[in-house]
């Protein structure tokens, strides 16, 4: 890239701001497409705990105008027209720092120039962990009001980036806000980073004012507010506790998992076999597809990394939509009145990291219950590793209180409990076997192996 001023190349944004580029649009249905989203977090320590509290490093020497310029040039170079969200923490907002004017003037650019989306992240990912309700609720208020008056002419996001946030912020965000679309869980996570939160489903649904895990089961347990995840991971990988047998769970297509664990032949390979659970089998069993990535400005990575996986993706897919996680999100929203949605998955491992080449998992999803079965391809057996029903009772913690904001069933793919051993599917209960059937008769030869 040649050097260039600030000023010169906020003049070329300026300039080609005329409207948004057309190869990108955003189809007008849900079903028969395939999406990808992207974002990014803009911070100034790794993990702002609080407007005046910090439990991370310093990063101010890892966000400048140069950085931005580079990362944005990278995603345009590797798929035209995408449209990408960015996040910006409390004390990215505020700093008077000249990088960060820089920056702040710099995605306003982008916004305008390509239709990107410019949003909030309330306490770095894991704000419940040490934020009470109230305090959350007012971050997010005054957090959104600083959006706003930052890029001007009435903006206003549709979704904000959180990592995790409970049930009662989202009804918050939805109901005072105006926002209908949260990044609201981070699928599967356990044992990693400040905040524990397994017992989702992996695609958009709308939470329960019980808790943010838990799909809404009518009008009355009903937050209008998308829920989405953080980032897509490889299902095998996923159903291990933290770095269990010295693999980490969250592995799919984020880049530290990936890139920084294995460099780039061999991480873009897992990239793409994550995506391709999505785009491919999953595109055929679920009517559409969706991956998801963050990817954190400050991470040490090369651009043009990104460029190579979005370029990879256009090649294999051409169809793929790159659109802001608010546009996807209200995309579903509209198809999805309430939580109607059936999602199903398979995948056979690539053999990298944790996700084992001898083993194949399949993933049922509802409003009612998620249900995963694990295959060993060498025996050919299969079993229970994940059985979370919705229909009971749940709570969350005390916001401020603990890490643990997991909702755990009969049985969890973590193993963190005696009662996690992988059984056939036949010996859950019969409250279980009862639901299951119900939801999936195709399982019930399964279910009921005596029945003919």
């Amino acid at each position: 890239m040649k050097k260039r001023t600030l000023m010169g190349l906020l003049c070329v944004i300026f300039v080609a701001s005329i409207g948004y580029a057309q190869e990108n649009t955003i189809p007008k249905t849900l079903t028969g497409h395939r999406f990808l989203t992207f974002n990014t977090i803009i911070r100034v320590n790794q993990i702002e705990v609080a407007r005046n509290k910090n439990v991370g490093e310093d990063e101010r020497a890892l966000h400048t105008p140069e950085k931005v310029i580079q990362f944005r040039e990278a995603l345009e170079a590797g798929f035209p027209g995408a449209r990408m969200t960015w996040a910006f923490s409390w004390l990215a907002l505020q700093d008077t720092t000249a990088n960060y004017q820089a920056i702040r003037k710099l995605v306003v650019a982008y916004h305008k120039q390509y239709g990107d989306e410019i949003t909030f992240i309330p306490g770095a990912y894991f704000a419940n962990a040490y934020n009470s309700t109230d305090q959350v609720n007012r971050d997010l208020h005054d957090g959104l009001a600083k959006v706003s008056e930052m890029v001007g002419n009435g903006y206003r996001p549709l979704s904000i980036v959180a990592g995790f946030l409970s049930a009662k912020n989202q009804e918050y965000l939805a109901n005072k806000e105006g926002i209908h679309v949260c990044q609201g869980n981070i699928w599967s996570q356990f044992s990693i980073d400040n905040q524990d939160g397994d017992g989702a489903v992996s695609y958009p649904f709308y939470p329960s004012k019980q808790h943010f895990c838990k799909p809404a089961q009518g009008k009355s347990d009903f937050i209008d507010c998308v829920n989405l995840d953080g980032w897509t991971v490889d299902f095998l990988a996923a159903r291990r506790e933290g770095f269990a047998e010295g693999f980490n769970s969250r592995m799919g297509v984020g880049p530290i998992e990936t890139l920084g664990k294995y460099g780039l032949e061999t991480g873009l390979k897992e990239m793409m076999h994550t995506t391709a659970i999505h785009f491919d089998k999953g595109f055929e069993l679920n009517g559409f597809g969706w991956v998801t990535n963050c990817w954190e400005l400050s991470l040490p990575y090369a651009p043009s990394n990104l460029t190579k996986w979005l370029q990879a993706i256009k090649a294999r897919w051409p169809d793929v939509s790159l659109i802001t996680q608010g546009e996807f999100g209200m995309l579903w929203r509209e198809h999805y009145k309430s939580n109607r949605f059936h999602y199903r998955f398979e995948e056979t491992g690539s053999g990298i990291g944790g996700s084992d080449a001898d083993k194949e998992i399949r993933w049922f999803m509802n409003d009612k219950f998620r249900l995963a079965l694990l295959k060993d391809l060498n025996s050919n057996k299969e079993m229970v590793i994940d059985f979370t029903s919705y229909s009971g009772e749940a709570q969350e913690p005390l916001s401020g209180s603990t890490r643990n904001w997991s909702l755990m069933g009969e049985i969890n793919q973590k193993k963190t409990r005696t009662q996690d051993k992988p059984i056939p599917l036949h010996e859950l209960s019969e409250k279980a076997k009862r639901e299951i059937r119900k939801y999936e008769p195709v399982l019930t030869p399964l279910l009921y192996p005596t029945i003919d």
